[in-house]
């Protein structure tokens, strides 16, 4: 069974997708500390600093947030100069409109970007840009039905992104999309010159209902919520967009995750180091600061008639389970995966495109970069905001995160 399950609580709220019965991606939101990846703020430059080409960002929030040159538009984003640099665009004082594009993480604040996107369901709208793009997962044929009908209806050259949800829709829904993404757009324009400063002056919602909106298809059998005012809420939600989900939402006042013990059992799996395969091989996950690593045994599996066969089924099976933490533990950066040495060429390609096929799934996209000199599958995912294992887990005051404890000699 596919299904997306809100379990909303008083001070928390818990999303779910479950795929073929099993959990795959999981999100926790509190409610006294609202996520806040795609708001967009009328902010204050409050440092600007030459030596690393960025500037600190006033949002409003404790810690000032980063803005590379990069991320700040110099006229069309199009035609952007290279010799642009950031005490050319930005001077310390200046009040700008920032989007945050990666959640603050340890020490670090937000980081932002000045190129304004705002997300719907069957596209994104790119407000300093006149082009229309398309995801490369739609084929020709329905890209080029898509690109002929989209270009009738652009408003004051503000071009977007069509999605991948958009293949096969019909274009009236796109129209209507892009209408209210661009309504939207001109009150967050309207916002520019009123105080206070900083101010948020936009935000993508809660964390079930972007979820419900991005990954929300035909296959979704249902959307299990335990909250009735958050039943309603949705429904409220749903007039005022081109796609709809009420025919599959379910009010379910008795669920919780605390009593179905399947997802409990997976969510707190996803929480350990060691991950058991159904074969009797184990991965090992180690999510550090830097980088995440994971590491594949062959532990008791060994019921094949050659290493050869041993090496290439644990692997395989490794590898489906691989896609499916990064997408539940929500891992980002880089990922190096230590995969048993494989001798033979022809199975290590084989090995790397179900890997990759399986990665696909992630609607966060995840590129596979290449196997490095000592045989590790590097990996990159775009990290935008804490892991759902931070939620759990506190540094430990005595070791401070180092997993030992040092004896003073």
């Amino acid at each position: 069974m596919n299904y997306i399950f809100i379990d909303s609580k008083d001070k928390r709220e818990m999303v779910g997708l479950v795929e073929n019965d099993r959990l795959v991606e999981f999100y926790i939101e509190e409610k006294r500390n609202k996520k806040i990846f795609g708001n967009i703020y009328r902010a204050r430059v409050d440092k600007v600093v030459s030596g690393i080409d960025a500037a600190f960002i006033d949002i409003g929030r404790e810690r000032n947030a980063y803005l590379h040159v990069n991320q700040v538009r110099s006229g069309d984003m199009n035609s952007r100069a290279v010799k642009d640099k950031i005490g050319d665009l930005l001077k310390e004082g200046q009040e700008i409109i920032v989007q945050v594009t990666k959640e603050e993480v340890g020490e670090k604040g937000a980081k932002l970007t000045n190129h304004i996107e705002l997300k719907g369901r069957y596209i994104v709208l790119t407000p300093y840009s006149k082009t229309i793009s398309i995801s490369k997962k739609i084929d020709k044929k329905e890209r080029d039905r898509l690109l002929s009908y989209s270009k009738e209806f652009v408003k004051d050259d503000i071009g977007f992104i069509i999605r991948t949800a958009a293949k096969g829709i019909e274009i009236e829904k796109i129209r209507d999309e892009y209408n209210i993404l661009f309504e939207r757009y001109k009150k967050i324009e309207r916002e520019r010159n009123f105080l206070p400063c900083p101010k948020l002056i936009y935000s993508e919602g809660d964390i079930g209902y972007q979820i419900i909106r991005d990954l929300f298809n035909e296959d979704i059998e249902k959307i299990k919520v335990n909250r009735e005012s958050y039943y309603e809420d949705l429904l409220i939600m749903e007039e005022s967009h081109p796609f709809k989900f009420s025919h599959k939402l379910v009010l379910d006042k008795d669920f919780s995750i605390s009593l179905d013990q399947k997802l409990s059992r997976e969510i707190r799996n996803s929480l350990i180091r060691k991950v058991e395969l159904k074969s009797g091989a184990y991965l090992i996950v180690d999510q550090l600061e830097a980088l995440s690593v994971i590491d594949v045994n062959s532990g008791k599996f060994t019921k094949t008639n050659s290493l050869r066969d041993t090496v290439i089924k644990t692997n395989i099976e490794a590898a489906l389970e691989i896609a499916r933490q990064i997408r539940l533990r929500d891992i980002g950066g880089i990922i190096l995966v230590d995969f048993i040495d494989m001798k033979n060429k022809e199975d290590e390609d084989r090995l790397l495109a179900i890997l990759k096929k399986e990665l696909a799934r992630d609607r966060n996209k995840t590129r596979l970069v290449d196997i490095t000199g000592l045989g590790l599958v590097e990996l990159v995912r775009r990290k935008r905001r804490k892991s759902s294992i931070s939620k759990y887990y506190s540094i430990c005051p005595k070791c401070e995160g180092l997993g030992k404890i040092f004896i003073d000699i």
